[in-house]
């Protein structure tokens, strides 16, 4: 580990946290029974265990994302501002192409891409590069860019623009690019949104530098923390801005909170932002001090995020692929036309406890790797290592 960026304790137990939880909902499209036909969040239909298990991921893109421009700020000062620009834009560029090579391999096992999916490791890897220019101009032009996009970003809500380009900067949905007749890029992530909470992690990284004291941090995430918080119940009982779609009155007070609490990711709204964000600084407040073997145990697969994000999938993957022929299914069901994914047909899958089970078995066999990688780069200078 390079000593000039010491590790935050706090901010990998954190990371490792959202981690683990995110490989629960990549475990439920893997192989839960409905995961391809039915959306777990709409209270019409869904069950509170099945509801639960999918909102709880919510909070696991932004905070990756809000932690990756914290670390980028810590990374950043041992370096002059045109070294850490450079970096930053490098780093970016790398993550969009591990995003298109490996990660969509990852996810589809297509070999000839057909389908190049963009999620959050794109999504993070173009903010880098953003992150990089605003850098070379001021810590202030990071802070202002990223609270206008935060705020202000749910104003195009009420405009009708069909530009792909518009949509990719601002509010893909599954935006669709072709690129051949036979190949097209899908959008999951729109940029800009996401890029908000990088620059507003990069700005709150000032408060984790060595010299700032540790209680004016600890009132800094619990000011900012409650903040944010307050304003997602706020805006969202307005029901006027911040959500692309308001909340109704439901059938009972059940599916009321749950629609109150179902708000939109894709992209990344302000309310979506202030409900997981906001919990996100008070988590780093309380995991400030925090001791004990499980804070040990999450905080290896926080050291090592992308190294587990890439593996995750392949192991998911090809456990899936091995389920899918022990159950029966054969090479003429490889392919389903409507599911990205190959070796997984729509009619495949289990029940909700099954996924559970899945899930836990996957992350626990994760953690020796995931052990041993953070043990070699701490003990290795390798160039390549800066970027994983």
């Amino acid at each position: 580990m390079n000593p000039s960026f010491p590790r935050i304790s706090s901010v990998d137990i954190l990371r490792g946290l959202v981690m683990i939880i995110m490989a629960l909902d990549h475990t439920r499209d893997f192989f839960h029974i409905t995961a391809m036909t039915a959306d777990p969040l709409d209270e019409d239909t869904t069950t509170l265990s099945l509801y639960f298990t999918r909102w709880i991921t919510n909070y696991c893109a932004p905070v990756f994302v809000f932690l990756s421009g914290l670390s980028a700020y810590l990374s950043s000062r041992k370096k002059t501002t045109e070294e850490a620009s450079i970096f930053l834009f490098k780093r970016g560029l790398w993550l969009i192409l591990a995003e298109v090579v490996i990660v969509t391999f990852g996810l589809t096992f297509n070999p000839l891409y057909h389908v190049i999916v963009l999620q959050v490791i794109w999504a993070i890897g173009c903010s880098m590069i953003i992150l990089g220019i605003l850098i070379r101009i001021s810590f202030k032009a990071v802070l202002i860019t990223g609270l206008i996009l935060l705020l202000g970003h749910n104003i195009l809500d009420y405009l009708n623009v069909t530009s792909n380009v518009w949509k990719v900067l601002f509010t893909a949905l599954g935006t669709i690019v072709p690129i051949t007749n036979t190949r097209f890029l899908l959008v999951l992530y729109a940029i800009l949104p996401w890029t908000s909470a990088m620059l507003l992690g990069y700005c709150v990284g000032h408060y984790f530098k060595q010299d700032i004291p540790a209680a004016t941090r600890k009132r800094f995430l619990l000011i900012a923390g409650s903040t944010a918080t307050a304003l997602f119940i706020l805006l969202r009982s307005i029901n006027k801005y911040g959500n692309p779609v308001p909340w109704e009155m439901q059938k009972d007070t059940q599916a009321t909170v749950l629609d109150f609490l179902d708000v939109s990711k894709y992209p990344p709204s302000l309310d979506y932002l202030c409900m997981t964000l906001g919990p996100a600084l008070l988590l780093l407040l309380v995991f400030e001090n925090a001791k004990g073997k499980w804070q040990e145990i999450v905080k290896v697969y926080g050291t090592v995020p992308f190294f587990y994000y890439v593996v995750h999938f392949y192991l998911l993957h090809f456990l899936m692929v091995i389920i899918f022929f022990v159950s029966g299914y054969t090479t003429k069901d490889i392919v389903d036309p409507d599911v990205l994914m190959l070796f997984r047909p729509a009619t495949f899958g289990y029940s909700l406890p099954v996924v559970y089970l899945i899930w836990i078995l996957v992350v626990a066999f994760l953690y020796r790797p995931c052990q041993w990688f953070a043990r070699y780069k701490k003990t290795h200078t390798n160039w390549w290592l800066k970027y994983f």
